[in-house]
C-alpha cells in the first residue's frame, strides 16, 4: 500500500515509463505467474534507471526498491499484520469450523443469490479496513459459496468489490482522512472557505465508480445476469460443482466442500473466534473515539493484529476443548497458516517495488502529460476519470493517483468553470478503478487470497465487470460536466443496470439459481 501514499516525481521517461507495468500485466496474464511478472516488470524499469547496465540494474532493483519497500514503516507493519492474518486464516480454514458454519447456515443461506448477498452485507459491515475485509469474509464464506456452486472467481469479485469501494466512501477512516487532507491543501490557496469534510460529503454522490460497483453486486446476485469470463466461470461451477478451473493455482489452500469433516467440529469454532476478533478490534479502537473519530494508523493496525491473534487463539482453544485437535496440532495449523502467507507477502513487496520503480520513471506524469491540453469545462470530469483510471491501473496505486490528480483537478475546475465536486469525484473514481482491478494492486491480491482463488483468473473475470462500471461512470461524468447536480448518480446506476443486461445477452446469459438441497 505504500504506493498509495506516494506522489510521483515530475520527470518521466517518455513512452518507456509505461512499459514496466505493461510488461508485468502481460507476463502475469500470459504465464499465470504473478511473482515472475512483477519481478521482471520492475527489473525492466530498473534497467532504464541504471543506464541499461544489467548487473547494476539488478543490484539497484533489489537494494533501492525491494529492500526499501519491505523496510518502509507502513509497509513493514502491514507485512507483520499479514502474518497474524495468515495464522488466523489457517486455523479457521482447517479447524472444520468453516464447514460446520456452512452447514449451520444452509437453512437460510440456501441459494446462490443469498450467498452473494450475504458477502455483500458483510463487506458493507467491515468498512474500516480494505485489507481486513477479504481476509475475514473470504474464509468465512468460501465453504458456503462452494456448496452453493458460486465460483471462487465470483467470491473474489465480491470481496474485492466490497473492500476499497466501501472504504473510499467513509470519511472517518484512513481513506477519508487522506482524501480530505489533499482537498484542504488545495482549498486554502484558492480561498475556498468550505470545510474539507463538507466537501468530501458533497463529493460522495459523484463517486460513480464506487457506488456503481456496490450497486452492481445485488443486481448480479439477485437477477443472475453474467457475462464474459465470469459467465464461463459461473457456468462451470453451476454445472460441474468445480469452484476452480483444473489448472488454477489458488492463492491459499482451501477446505474442499466434499472433504469429510470431523463430527466434533461445530459452528462455534467459526462464530466465536469472529466475535472475539471484532470485540478485540472495536474494544481497542473505541477509546480513541472510533467510529466517530479517526483512529491513528498504528493504533488501527495494532488493533487488527491483536484481534486476529486472539481470534486464532480462541479457535485453537475450541479445537482442543472439543477434542478436534491436540494443542500441538492446533499450533501447527497456526504456523502452517503463517507459512501459507509467504507467497502473498512476496507479491505485495514486489508490487510495491514495481510501483516505486514507476514513480522513479514518472509513469503517472507521462500519462498526465498525454492527457494535458486545452479542454472544454464540460469535459474536465471525464478527462480526469480516464487519466486517473490509466494511472491507477498502470501503477496499482489509488492513493498515489489521488496525490497527483487532486492538486490538478481542483485548480483546473476553478479556472475552467468545471463542476468542482464532480471533478474531485472523477479523480477518486479513476484512482479507485486501478486499486479495484489492477493485477498489481494489493487489494486485488488479497481478494484472491481471501477467496482461495487463482489470482490471474480473478483479474480476468473481474476486469469486464469493472470496465462495465467504468463505462457507465465515464458517460455519467460527461453528463455531470453539463448537469452540475448529484442527480446524475441516478444515470450512472441506471447505466450499470442497462449494461449488465445488454452484455449478458451478447457475451453471456442469465444463469438459474442453485439451492443447497440440489447439491
Amino acid at each position: 500500500m505504500q504506493g498509495k501514499r506516494e506522489a510521483l516525481q515530475v520527470e518521466h521517461y517518455g513512452i518507456f515509463s509505461i512499459l514496466p507495468p505493461l510488461v508485468a500485466v502481460i507476463l502475469a496474464i500470459r504465464y499465470k505467474n504473478v511473482i515472475t511478472a512483477l519481478f521482471f516488470g520492475g527489473l525492466l524499469g530498473a534497467l532504464a534507471l541504471a543506464g541499461w547496465n544489467p548487473i547494476e540494474a539488478l543490484t539497484l532493483f533489489i537494494k533501492d526498491y525491494i529492500f526499501k519497500q519491505a523496510a518502509d514503516g507502513y509497509n513493514s507493519s502491514l507485512l507483520v499484520m499479514m502474518v497474524f492474518i495468515g495464522g488466523f486464516v489457517g486455523v479457521i480454514t482447517h479447524s472444520g469450523g468453516a464447514n460446520a458454519f456452512a452447514a449451520k447456515v444452509a437453512g437460510w443461506i440456501n441459494t446462490r443469490g443469498r450467498a452473494q448477498m450475504a458477502v455483500w452485507f458483510g463487506g458493507l459491515a467491515i468498512f474500516f479496513s480494505d485489507s481486513g475485509n477479504p481476509l475475514i469474509l473470504g474464509p468465512t464464506f468460501q465453504p458456503i459459496t462452494d456448496k452453493l456452486r458460486v465460483s471462487r472467481e465470483k467470491l473474489a469479485w465480491l470481496l474485492d468489490s466490497t473492500a476499497s469501494p466501501v472504504c473510499i466512501l467513509v470519511p472517518f477512516i484512513g481513506w477519508g482522512i487522506y482524501i480530505m487532507g489533499l482537498i484542504k491543501k488545495e482549498f486554502e490557496p484558492l480561498g475556498i472557505v468550505e470545510s474539507e469534510f463538507a466537501a468530501f460529503v458533497k463529493v460522495i454522490p459523484f463517486q460513480f465508480y464506487a457506488l456503481g460497483t456496490l450497486f452492481m453486486i445485488p443486481l448480479v446476485a439477485l437477477l443472475g445476469f453474467e457475462f464474459s469470463a465470469m459467465y464461463r466461470a459461473e457456468k462451470r461451477t453451476l454445472e460441474t460443482g468445480q469452484p476452480l478451473w483444473p489448472d488454477a493455482k489458488p492463492a491459499r489452500p482451501a477446505v474442499e466442500i466434499n472433504q469429510d469433516r470431523d463430527n466434533r467440529a461445530n459452528a462455534s469454532m467459526m462464530i466465536i473466534p469472529l466475535i472475539v476478533l471484532f470485540v478485540c478490534i472495536f474494544g481497542l479502537l473505541i477509546p480513541h473515539g472510533f467510529p466517530f473519530k479517526p483512529a491513528p494508523g498504528p493504533v488501527l493496525r495494532s488493533a487488527l493484529c491483536f484481534g486476529y491473534f486472539m481470534g486464532a487463539v480462541t479457535c485453537m482453544f475450541l479445537m482442543v476443548r472439543h477434542k478436534v485437535k491436540t494443542g500441538a496440532e492446533a499450533f501447527k495449523m497456526y504456523m502452517d497458516g503463517t507459512k501459507e502467507i509467504v507467497f502473498i507477502l512476496m507479491i505485495l513487496v514486489l508490487s510495491w517495488a514495481l510501483g516505486s520503480v514507476c514513480k522513479a520513471l514518472g509513469t503517472a506524469n507521462y500519462i498526465v502529460a498525454l492527457a494535458q491540453g486545452n479542454v472544454p469545462a464540460w469535459a474536465v470530469p471525464a478527462l480526469l476519470f480516464v487519466t486517473g483510471a490509466a494511472i491507477s491501473f498502470a501503477t496499482g496505486s489509488s492513493w498515489g493517483t489521488f496525490a497527483i490528480l487532486v492538486p490538478l483537478a481542483i485548480p483546473m475546475s476553478q479556472a475552467l468553470g468545471a463542476p468542482l465536486y464532480a471533478s474531485i469525484g472523477a479523480v477518486l473514481s479513476g484512482g479507485l478503478f486501478g486499486d479495484h482491478c489492477s493485477p498489481i494492486s494489493d487489494t486485488t491480491v488479497l481478494s484472491s487470497m481471501g477467496a482461495a482463488c487463482d489470482h490471474i483468473d480473478h483479474v480476468k473475470t473481474q476486469l469486464p465487470y469493472a470496465m462495465t462500471v467504468a463505462l457507465a461512470s465515464l458517460v455519467s461524468y460527461v453528463a455531470a460536466g453539463f448537469i452540475h447536480s448529484p442527480a446524475v448518480l441516478a444515470l450512472a446506476l441506471a447505466l450499470v443496470a442497462l449494461l449488465i443486461v445488454v452484455f449478458s445477452r451478447i457475451w453471456g446469459a442469465k444463469l438459474t439459481d442453485h439451492r443447497a438441497s440440489r447439491a
